[in-house]
């Protein structure tokens, strides 16, 4: 029911917030033989696109208006229906925490600039998780708007030390692995936790992108975060004796829309964090409905420009259509 409420709060601030009507998103509320009482039906036909705009000198654009923006879907225009620049909707929010070993001369900083990143982007009607994965992936708190919760959860991290109760793995036991679980975190991330979630959905990690025993590859949590609407960013925390994998990293976040941003120092991580906390709060909100109305289940490929070639776009590129 949870998740079912803030839908309708999502639905809801997206009709007031923008002017639209009720056909935006068909929300039925019905009665149902069942203990847990009402049930809502959701049905929401726009594609919806988060977009982040900066300048060449990599300063946030945030005075476009909707004639600024283009949208093409496999190649073909994309008339607009849904427009906002005053970005209230709520954000569920996974911090994924790398605990192997590459990390244990930054964990301390990664606390302390966690804690403080939480503390910054969440507001009223937000919530986030925590996890940690090396040979696990360990779930350390739920979703929750409780700070000193979260607060907790992120101190409990421990360099190859999993504490907590360990994430319901579906298919993809861990307890066997060998290295780092990365790609398995994201998948399941995703895949058991933002699935059922509605509105913005975003996944922060910090890791040196090194996976060496996950049972999924980078394709499939790539492909589990697009088809759960999910972006990714990642800050890349490399101790130069274990290198990092910034072509992965790289290739995660530009295919969901997210960004990679290369940290080597304590204070250029407190910095990296500031950056996805501002990106995260100064996006526009796109929504079309695709000229392309099959119900085929196939990947279908986004391309965000504004009218100015200058400016960079960060957006998705592409989502998985409904099936049936």
């Amino acid at each position: 029911m949870r998740s079912a409420k803030k839908l309708l709060m999502v639905c809801l601030t997206l009709m007031l917030g923008a002017g639209l009507t009720a056909a935006l998103c068909s929300v039925a509320l019905t009665q149902e033989p069942s203990a847990q009482g009402p049930v809502i039906r959701t049905q929401v036909n726009l594609v919806n696109l988060f977009v982040t705009v900066r300048d060449k000198g990599k300063r946030i654009v945030t005075d476009l208006k909707q004639q600024d923006f283009k949208v093409e879907e496999d190649g073909q225009n994309q008339q607009i229906a849904f427009f906002s620049k005053e970005v209230s909707l709520p954000i569920t929010l996974a911090l994924l925490l790398d605990t192997s070993g590459s990390e244990q001369n930054m964990l301390g900083a990664i606390q302390d600039a966690g804690g403080r990143f939480l503390d910054r982007v969440l507001r009223k009607g937000d919530e986030a998780l925590i996890m940690s994965f090396d040979t696990d992936v360990d779930l350390l708190s739920d979703f929750t708007d409780d700070r000193g919760q979260l607060d907790r959860a992120i101190r409990k991290t421990r360099i190859n030390a999993p504490v907590g109760g360990r994430i319901n793995p579906g298919p993809l036991p861990t307890s066997n692995s060998v290295g780092t679980a990365f790609y398995d975190a994201l998948y399941l991330a995703c895949n058991e936790k933002l699935n059922t979630e509605a509105g913005r959905k975003a996944i922060v990690v910090v890791t040196d992108a090194q996976d060496e025993g996950s049972k999924v590859r980078v394709e499939e949590a790539i492909e589990a975060a697009q088809r759960t609407d999910t972006v990714v960013h990642i800050l890349l925390v490399a101790d130069p004796r274990f290198g990092g994998n910034a072509g992965v990293a790289r290739k995660i976040t530009e295919e969901t829309g997210g960004r990679m941003i290369a940290v080597n120092s304590e204070k250029h991580l407190a910095e990296a964090f500031d950056q996805i906390s501002e990106e995260l709060r100064s996006q526009y909100t796109l929504g079309y409905y695709p000229t392309n109305a099959a119900h085929d289940g196939k990947f279908r490929k986004i391309k965000v420009e504004t009218s100015n070639h200058d400016y960079k776009v960060l957006a998705r590129k592409g989502y998985y259509a409904p099936r049936g």
